[in-house]
């Protein structure tokens, strides 16, 4: 065979081979954009928009139990109650179910290591993210609001500053009640290292979020374990930041920290702007104190 011929047949085999190793490298990109496409128009096209709840330390998922009874009995609606726990090796355990076309679902997030203080609020963060990616991966919203207890809204405030990067999901509406965004500091001047490290990353936070700060005022100083100001001090993380912050305060006998949950100026709240039945426009009734309102 004349040496052109070889060389034109040995050109040939590596085309071959060239295309080959194109098709079987292509392949897997093909599946992996063919299924995030997939996913994004199915999140696209999604109508729930959950209710994902994180409660404070010490507490676990079952903690808004009471709360979720409430709701769906004042509202004579039958919301689905998904419960998560993530556990300190990063696995998840689920308790409930969805009901079908619900809609708005609420579901909790509590941790196995539910411990106080700011290292551990940090990781709490850590393991909230996984259970959202698992939680987006499976319903595929593109939409919720959130709510957290206490220490649940330091675990929000860290999430959307240091994980919440997804374009295709957006958080509408946050509510936080008795959250210590300075700790145990009564001084307004006095900044902890955490409220100092959450002001330095406020820029994070996605702008278009609406946010209800709650504060309970049993003592006009405090609700009995955290202080006014330190609720208080939020508005340096949120204020000028996002679309609106306001800070609600709640006097009375159900003012205390624990108690709030059961105040019914607070299932109000939570009813007409997380839950969000009736006008959502109309300004609630109850509320003793709106402040640093932006619009």
């Amino acid at each position: 065979m004349p040496r052109h011929n070889l060389k034109k047949n040995k050109n040939f085999k590596y085309l071959i081979a060239l295309a080959i190793i194109l098709i079987l490298l292509g392949i897997p990109s093909y599946i992996w954009t063919r299924k995030n496409v997939s996913t994004l128009a199915g999140r696209y096209n999604s109508p729930m928009s959950p209710i994902i709840m994180i409660p404070g330390s010490s507490a676990t998922a079952s903690r808004f139990d009471d709360l979720v009874k409430t709701v769906n009995r004042q509202t004579g609606e039958h919301h689905s109650l998904i419960k998560l726990t993530v556990h300190t090796d990063d696995k998840i355990t689920y308790t409930g179910s969805l009901r079908p076309n619900d809609q708005r679902p609420f579901i909790v997030v509590g941790f196995e290591n539910n411990s106080d203080g700011y290292a551990n609020i940090k990781k709490q963060a850590a393991w909230f993210n996984i259970a959202f990616n698992k939680l987006k991966q499976r319903y595929q919203f593109n939409s919720f609001n959130a709510f957290g207890h206490s220490n649940g809204g330091l675990v929000w405030t860290y999430f959307l500053e240091d994980y919440f990067d997804d374009s295709s999901i957006s958080i509408n509406k946050m509510l936080t009640v008795g959250t210590p965004y300075n700790f145990e500091e009564t001084n307004p001047v006095n900044h902890t290292q955490m409220l100092n490290e959450l002001i330095k990353k406020r820029e994070k936070i996605p702008s278009n979020l609406t946010y209800y700060s709650i504060a309970g005022t049993k003592l006009y100083t405090d609700d009995g374990i955290v202080p006014l100001g330190s609720v208080d001090a939020g508005k340096y993380i949120y204020e000028d930041q996002i679309k609106r912050y306001t800070l609600i305060t709640l006097t009375g006998s159900k003012a205390e920290h624990s108690d709030m949950l059961d105040s019914n100026q607070f299932i109000n709240i939570f009813e007409q702007y997380i839950v969000e039945n009736g006008n959502n426009n109309t300004p609630n009734k109850n509320p003793k104190k709106n402040r640093y309102n932006k619009e």
